[in-house]
Order: structure tokens, then sequence, then C-alpha cells
């Protein structure tokens, strides 16, 4: 870079030269020569100045300080050359306006104002004169573009302290206007903020991670970000930085997931699941092997004396991996204070300990076939284990807010890396985060329990259009799943929260997971259709559809559920007075269970084929080729099973 400026620097310097030559030679007008010859000497000394201090010179600004230069001095050495000697008939006939000068002389001022502020920008904080640099004249028509200049010039050459503050003005700046965040990335910001996020101290790197964060606005913007190296950065620091800044940093991964989904899969080459999951876990639930570095000495002890064991010695074996597992199987608050014992502590105990299992007869088949390389690096081993129990520690004082938002960031940031992935969803659901989101959605704060109930909205509607990962992921006798599917009809029954649209829409695409012995699940659905919001109505529409299409096994209980839980009559009045969104959700429900159950007496005395008589002579509720069939085959099923005389019962 400091050649290319080099470069760039000899031009100018050229032609102030030829500028003051031509100044000295001038025959007219020889008082305003003079005055441009002075400020054009002074304009060459500080280009002369910035080519030594070329290596510390800021990038961006000085391409275009520079562009400005040339074009000035190039005006400056037409007009001076009309000044020179030619003979006494051209310079009768050169006309040179008095106002010519004044011009040139304020455009020469205003180079010398933008090299000068350009040597204070890009000097050490240590050579500054003051503070405020101010505003270069190349950017009088543009104020931010000169304060965007200053704030990322510091970030380059400031202590940390004074880059903090800078990453915090950069910060106010991308939140006010999306247009200012594009100019900060323009201009080669991206670099210092990532380094000050590397290096800084707590407050610079929360500015910094702030910063990258709302920068991400857009696909072009976030695809800048990650080229810039941010995925292993961000890995970095959720790997062992502060916990504060962990969770601006989970949250920034949100952001720039969101505005950008395909991304995702570059975060997960960095382990930032696993990392996410692990924080989650933390405190909540015992974190599983996959998603924790070991930090106990006496684990790694225990592989060593599991690998030079013989098979003589397999009972001892077995009794340790049962204390382990003993160990293992304490469920804390999601906060740090441990509870007592209730069904979701059972639950959770009961997966982790078959997991656990697992997972030490595998260790226990590893070890003996690795033993000799394992004793070769323990001492490795346990200076990682020293710097974990370290990193433990720290993570455990934190304040009880910290905490709680660092989950909350963490499963924001899971929600939007889940959102539309298979593989991230397996990879998510493999571990201990299940369980963690069912626990956090009965004992966690505000956010977290709302970021945790996106999250397996997300989770589950992956699942509903993956055979392999429902199957794998949510099988009805899978302790995690009976936990998630526990904590979801809570929230359903409550009926009263934020989360219970999207806990609405998670029940709905595990519909095809639910043994036709599971009859809990249609009942909370059913009361939803009474006396609620229209998005809840049409969202519990939807979810009791996907019960009863054709494409879920059990269609034919799922619908006398829901007749014998009442729920015929209260589609009959969504149908007919329900808002725009609810009646073609409540409709097409309505068509399935006619299909499914066209001779029963409920929907007899609920007069549906009425219903479906009207409904087919409104234009706005069969607009659609597949409803108006799926209302056709409903509407001949019921006529063919009920006769005209019978359809009501007074």
């Amino acid at each position: 870079m400091a050649d290319l400026v080099k470069q760039n620097l000899a031009k100018p310097i050229q032609l102030a030269d030829q500028v003051i030559k031509a100044a000295d030679e001038a025959a007219s007008f020889k008082q305003e020569c003079a005055e441009l010859k002075s400020k054009t000497d002074k304009l060459a000394g500080l280009l002369r100045q910035a080519a030594r201090a070329s290596n510390d010179l800021y990038e961006r600004p000085t391409r275009r300080i520079l562009d400005d230069t040339d074009q000035v001095l190039v005006k400056a050495l037409a007009l001076v050359l009309k000044c020179r000697g030619h003979g006494l008939v051209k310079r009768v006939f050169t006309i040179i306006p008095a106002a010519a000068f004044r011009k040139m002389s304020s455009q020469l001022e205003n180079s010398i104002g933008d090299v000068s502020w350009l040597l204070r920008v890009s000097a050490s904080a240590g050579d500054r004169d003051d503070g405020y640099l101010g505003l270069p004249p190349i950017a009088a028509n543009e104020p931010i573009l000169g304060l965007i200049w200053e704030q990322i010039a510091i970030l380059y050459t400031g202590s940390l302290e004074v880059r903090s503050d800078a990453a915090a003005s950069l910060v106010s700046l991308a939140r006010d206007n999306d247009r200012y965040g594009k100019l900060i990335i323009e201009e080669g910001g991206v670099g210092p903020l990532l380094k000050l996020l590397k290096e800084g101290k707590l407050e610079g790197q929360e500015n910094a991670a702030t910063a990258i964060g709302l920068l991400g606005r857009d696909p072009e913007s976030v695809e800048h970000l990650i080229h810039a190296g941010t995925c292993s950065v961000f890995a970095k620091i959720l790997k062992e930085g502060s916990m504060k800044v962990q969770a601006v940093v989970a949250w920034a991964v949100s952001e720039l997931v969101a505005n950008y989904p395909k991304c995702q899969d570059l975060f997960v080459q960095h382990n930032t699941i696993r990392l996410l999951v692990g924080h989650l876990a933390f405190e909540t639930v015992q974190e599983h092997s996959k998603y924790a570095v070991v930090s106990k000495a006496t684990s790694m002890h225990q592989a060593v004396v599991l690998a030079s064991n013989n098979n003589a010695n397999a009972n001892i074996s077995a009794n340790k991996v049962n204390d382990l597992d003993d160990d293992r199987s304490q469920i804390l608050h999601p906060l740090g204070n441990k509870q007592p014992l209730n069904r979701m502590h059972t639950v959770v105990t009961s997966s982790m300990a078959l997991k656990g299992q697992a997972n030490v007869v595998n260790q226990d088949n590893v070890a003996k076939s690795n033993g000799s390389s394992m004793l070769n690096s323990i001492s490795n081993h346990q200076q990682s284990l020293s710097l974990s129990g370290a990193s433990n520690k720290a993570r455990e004082m934190e304040d009880t807010a910290t905490k709680a938002y660092m989950k909350a960031m963490a499963a924001r940031a899971l929600w939007h890396l889940a959102k539309g992935n298979s593989p991230i969803c397996k990879s998510i659901t493999e571990s201990r985060a299940l369980l963690c989101f069912a626990v956090l959605l009965e004992k966690g704060s505000k956010d977290v329990q709302y970021n945790s109930a996106m999250a397996l909205m997300e989770i589950t509607a992956v699942a509903e259009e993956d055979a392999d990962l429902r199957r794998s992921a949510f099988k009805p006798n899978s302790p995690a799943c009976k936990a998630v599917v526990d904590q979801i009809l809570r929230i359903i029954e409550i009926g009263d929260s934020e989360l219970l649209i999207p806990c609405i829409k998670a029940i709905g695409s595990l519909a095809r997971t639910f043994r036709a012995t599971e009859t809990r699940i249609i009942s909370p659905l059913v009361k939803l259709l009474d006396e609620q919001e229209p998005q809840v109505f049409r969202e519990a529409c939807i979810g009791l559809t996907k019960f009863t299409c054709t494409d879920n096994y059990l269609h034919l209980d799922h619908s006398k559920s829901i007749i014998s839980e009442g729920g015929a009559k209260h589609l009959v009045q969504l149908v007919y007075f329900g808002e725009q969104i609810v009646q073609g959700c409540a409709l097409i429900l309505l068509c399935y269970i006619a299909l499914n159950v066209p001779d029963s007496e409920e929907l007899a005395q609920a007069e549906v084929l009425t219903v479906l008589e009207w409904a087919s002579k409104q234009a706005s509720l069969i607009q659609d080729e597949n409803v108006e069939n799926l209302l056709a085959e409903a509407k001949g099923k019921l006529e063919l099973y009920q006769s005209r005389g019978s359809r009501g019962f007074r």
C-alpha cells in the first residue's frame, strides 16, 4: 500500500514543481502568480511530507484527496502558463479574468487543508496537536464522511481507550442510518473493528461487536463482513472471550445470519453451533461431551486409567462410570440457582443418563485403542484443562443478568442459524439443545423464553419437511422430545403469551410425530378457536389442519378428537364471521374434517354442509384452485352421508 501511495503522490508533486517554475516565468499578472506560487510551494511541502509518511497514511481519504489535488494543480498550471511572455499579440488576445486567480487561490487553499488534515488524521494519537481534527474541505458537502474517516483513522492509530470511543461513535452512526453503515464498510472500517474485537479491552470489544452487527444490514454488507474474516474472529471470542462480549457476538451472529441466510454454513464451519450450544447449556443442563471441553482433571485421569486397564478390571470401570453418570445428572437453574426436583428435572436427568452411558462406553473403547497416544499428550491436555477451568470460574462469577443475556443471545443466534437449514438443525438436535430449550421455556427470562420458542419453531419447521430429522430428533419416546412438547403444551394452555404463536407453529410442525395414544394435543389447540386474536385463530387452524390432512396417518383419529372437543361449532363461526385472514384457514380445516368424518352427527348439528355451500359462492374464499377442489370434494362427501332433512337438529 505504501508503494502505491508514493506512486500516487509523485504526480501532484511534479505538477506543483511545474506550477512554481511557471509562476516564476510569468510576464503578466505577476502579483497573482506570486500568490499562487506561495500556496503551491506550501502544498508541495505537505505532499513531500505525506510521501515520507506514506506507510501511515489512511488509504481511503488519501486516494480521494490526491485525486482532487491533481485536478487543482492541473488547472493551476494551465492558468499560470497563460501568464508567460509569448509576444505582444498573444498577450493582448489572452483574456484572464481576475476572478480566475481568486478561484484558483481558494482551491489551492482547500487542497492545503485536505493534505494537512490527512497528515493529522493519519498520525498516531500521541503526535496529534489536539483531540478534535475538524473536517477536511473535501468533505464540506458531506460532513458525515469526514467524521467516519476520522473515527476509522483513530481505530487504526489510537490507543485502546481511544479506539473504543471511536467504535462507539461508529455504532451511533450505523444505528442512525443504513447509508452511514455502508459508508463505514466502503471506507475500510471493518478491518480495524475486527482487530479491536480481538485485541481490545472489554468495552472496546463490546463496541466493536455491536458495530459489526449493525453493519450487516443487507446481504451485500454481510458478504463483505464475512470475507473480512468475521466468522473466525467471532468463533475465537465465543470460545475464549468475556461472557459480556460473547453475548454481543452471539447477537451479531444472529443479525448477520438473519440478513444473509447464505452465510449459515460458513459459521458452522467455524464451530459456531457447538460454541453457542455450550453457552446455552451452561448452568442449564450438564453440557454434552460433544459440545464441551473437558474441565475436570479427574476425567482425563480416568480415561488414562481406562486405557491401561485390562478386561479383568471392566467391572471396576463400570462402577466408576455409574458414579460419573450420577455426577452428570445434576440439573441447574438457567440463572445459576439449584431448583428442587420436579417433573422437568426427572425428564432431563433420564435423557442425560442415557446419553452419558453411551458416551462413556465410547470413551472406554477409544481409550483402550489409543491409550499410548493419550499418555504421550497428557501434558498438553493438562494445560488445556487448567485454561478451561479458569474460564469456567470466570463464567460462574458473572452476574445473573449477564448470564441470562448470554443465553438469550445464544438462543437467538441458534434460531436464525437453524432457519431452513436441515444439517444445522440435525447438529443442534444431536446436542443437549432441545433439553436446554425445554428447561429455558419453563425457567428462563422473558427474552430467553421467546428466543428459545422461536428456535424450536424453526427446528420443527425443518423437521416437518425432513423425515429423517423428524424421526431422529422427535421420536415419541425421546425424553428430550417429551420435555419440549410438555413445555409447548403448557404455553398453549396458558393461552396469553407472546410465546403462543411460535409454540402453535411448533406443535403443528410435529403433527406427524404423535402416536394415537397421545390424546392431550388436540384439546388445547381447539380451545384457541374461541375468543382469541385473529392471528392466533389463523395459526391454530393451520396447526390443526396439519393433524387432519391426508398426509397425517392419524388424520381420522385427530378429526374425531377435534369434533369431540367442540371444534366444529367454532370453525363454523370463524368461516361465517371471522376476519379475512382467518376465514380461509378455518374453511380448509372444516373441509378436511368433513372429508374424514362425513357421517358425524356433530357436523350435521353444526350445519357444516350449509356452511360449505355458502362458502362455495364466496369468491374471496375460493380464489385458490386447490381450495375450490377441496371444498367441492368435502361438500360432495357430506351430501352423500347427510340428507337435507337431517342437517340440523332443532
